[in-house]
């Protein structure tokens, strides 16, 4: 008698409140950029100033990460629901991984001004 294997309990409850998190963290952003847009004048200089500072960057990064975190758990959930074999599976995880992180490292570049 074989033994069903399995993921751990509350596996899919965690990916559904990381989704559902993520998603308004991102919401909220899109909301606070939005009412900027609105209220700031169109110069270069005015926006340029509003995004130096440490606390509009300090937002941004964490929803860039949001952005991140969420990605991750839908590519890795269609892979894993779509792509049966193990080794292609396993190399689309990893290709994942690498351009999420490479994303990342290109965000921190972007925002924090890091050369």
């Amino acid at each position: 008698m074989s033994e069903r294997k399995l993921t751990g309990a509350h596996y899919g409850l965690r990916d559904w409140a990381m989704q559902r998190i993520t998603a308004v963290v991102m919401l909220v952003y899109t909301a606070f950029l939005l009412a900027a847009i609105v209220l700031m004048p169109s110069a270069y200089e005015a926006w340029q100033a509003f995004f130096a500072q440490t606390w509009v960057r300090l937002v941004t990064q964490i929803a860039v990460i949001a952005l991140i975190l969420h990605a991750w758990v839908g590519i890795r959930d269609l892979w894993m629901d779509y792509i049966k074999p193990f080794g292609k599976r396993l190399f689309l995880h990893i290709a994942t991984i690498l351009w999420l992180l490479g994303c990342l490292i290109y965000s921190i570049k972007v925002i924090w001004g890091v050369a």
